[in-house]
């Protein structure tokens, strides 16, 4: 089969209108022009590449802990897609189970946009995390993954990386904090979006420079616990990306069989998609 008519889930992408749901006051950065897609033009781009469900991430970006936006278009998404909201940190019980009742699955934690302090008080967080079986998802880079172990490892619930743990490629695999993410891979409660490669190639597109990592991340996650994922609409990206191509690039690296599991069968079982 050719990977644009594979059926498959896109794990992390955004939503932003601001023309509908303006942004927050206080974020640090504001998404304009291409970066910006709003929920009916997404459920095209998903029409044109068989993209059946999708994973939406709240950014931090344009919006912090404003959810709006992303619950609307899970509400009127007909089913295709749940969502990862970004809430303080102390969101209580109560807020998590009524964002869980709208079709969010988790919790986003973003240290590469916020440094590690501002999450260093999260483990009741994360804790109750686990008691309603969501998800703790981490964006981390380089070294950021070490800093937070030891509350991921007492608080033992579901985690969900992103974009392969965005790692300094200059400092090989054998890099501590690498090493740290395969090891929690072989743990088996763990989850790692194979995606984001913009955001650590040094190569540039089709990020040559990145397969060494992703396939480790393949070898000691297992294929059932990695999802791929296309980072729409490429917040912040260094250059112009797009969905056409970055699939092109997927497929190259990955069999029919492989694709699967990554585009289908994983996320299906991990999310909950009907």
């Amino acid at each position: 089969m050719n990977i644009f008519t594979e059926e498959k889930i896109d794990s992390h992408c955004h939503i932003l209108d601001p023309a509908r749901f303006p942004y927050a006051e206080n974020v640090k950065y504001r998404p304009d022009r291409q970066e910006m897609g709003d929920a009916r033009y997404f459920q095209e781009v998903m029409k044109c590449y068989e993209v059946k469900h999708a994973l939406l991430v709240g950014p931090n970006s344009g919006y912090g802990t404003d959810n709006r936006c992303m619950l609307d278009a899970i509400k009127n998404g007909g089913g295709k897609f749940k969502g990862i909201a970004v809430v303080p940190n102390d969101c209580s019980s109560e807020d998590l189970e009524q964002l869980k009742a709208q079709g969010v699955i988790g919790i986003a934690f973003n240290p590469t946009y916020h440094g590690f302090e501002f999450y260093s008080d999260i483990e009741p967080l994360l804790a109750r995390l686990k008691q309603l079986d969501m998800w703790a998802q981490f964006q981390v880079a380089n070294d950021l993954l070490l800093n937070f172990l030891p509350m991921l490892s007492r608080a033992d619930g579901k985690i969900l990386i992103d974009h392969c743990g965005r790692p300094d490629l200059a400092a090989g695999t054998n890099q501590p904090a690498f090493q740290a993410l395969l090891a929690l891979g072989r743990g088996g409660k763990t989850v790692v979006k194979i995606s984001g490669y913009a955001k650590f190639s040094k190569d540039g597109y089709p990020f040559a420079d990145t397969r060494p990592y992703t396939d480790l991340l393949v070898k000691d996650f297992g294929l059932q616990n990695c999802v791929w994922a296309s980072d729409w609409p490429y917040l912040l990206a260094p250059y112009r990306l797009d969905y056409g191509p970055m699939l092109k690039m997927f497929a190259a690296g990955f069999s029919e069989s492989e694709r699967r599991t990554m585009m289908w069968d994983a996320p299906k079982k991990h999310f909950e998609f009907c």
